[in-house]
């Protein structure tokens, strides 16, 4: 079960960042040890692909740091984040790594499982970071906005590197996640709750 955290990791990263955790199993195969990516997957490895995504990615750390731009590109990525994330289950739930030594076994016979499963992770995680990043423009003027991207990026990142070193702690930051979007679901709808008081009480007087 192993690598199905690896491909679940790797996918969720997707979903905060199409480019971070296909750029990072790409130069760990091609310069480290650290992952030996499936013979379908090798091309993630080939050095025109890691120059594409590097550029890709600096596009997308740029754009998702600019209020409004930041919501145009969520858009564009509405489609990228899934099929990074179906990429990178796949490859990543195949692939021998520092813990998985006899990776695939679980999807041998349905190869399209891992795929379908990253678009499925991937995709939730960008609705929410999509639905997410309005309010925290919204209520810091879009002050907000390089600081949360800042995080979803170190926190793609980091999860790429979990999902590939120590893919066990990856339901650590699973549930972290789940954590946090509760609590955020929360407090939108303490908000809303108090601007309908507020409102109410306006009526009133």
């Amino acid at each position: 079960m192993l690598e199905v955290l690896t491909g679940t990791g790797l996918a969720a990263s997707a979903g905060l960042n199409a480019y971070i955790p296909l750029l990072t199993m790409g130069l760990l195969a091609r310069y480290t040890s650290l992952i030996d990516l499936p013979s379908g997957w090798q091309w993630l490895g080939n050095g025109w692909v890691l120059a594409i995504l590097a550029a890709l990615l600096a596009v997308e750390v740029v754009a998702d740091k600019v209020p409004v731009v930041d919501h145009v590109n969520d858009v564009v990525q509405t489609v990228v984040r899934p099929t990074a994330g179906g990429l990178a289950f796949g490859a990543g739930s195949g692939s021998e790594t520092v813990t998985v030594s006899d990776p695939g076994g679980f999807f041998t016979s349905h190869q399209w499982v891992p795929v379908a499963a990253g678009v499925a992770i991937a995709l939730g995680v960008h609705l929410f970071k999509a639905a997410a990043r309005p309010v925290v423009n919204a209520t810091t003027a879009g002050f907000g906005a390089p600081v949360a991207s800042t995080a979803e990026d170190a926190t793609s990142v980091l999860m790429s590197l979990v999902a590939i070193i120590l893919p066990v702690l990856v339901l650590a930051f699973l549930l972290g996640m789940a954590a946090f979007v509760v609590w955020f679901l929360r407090r939108r709808r303490g908000r809303r709750q108090e601007r309908e008081a507020a409102r109410a009480a306006g009526y009133r007087v």
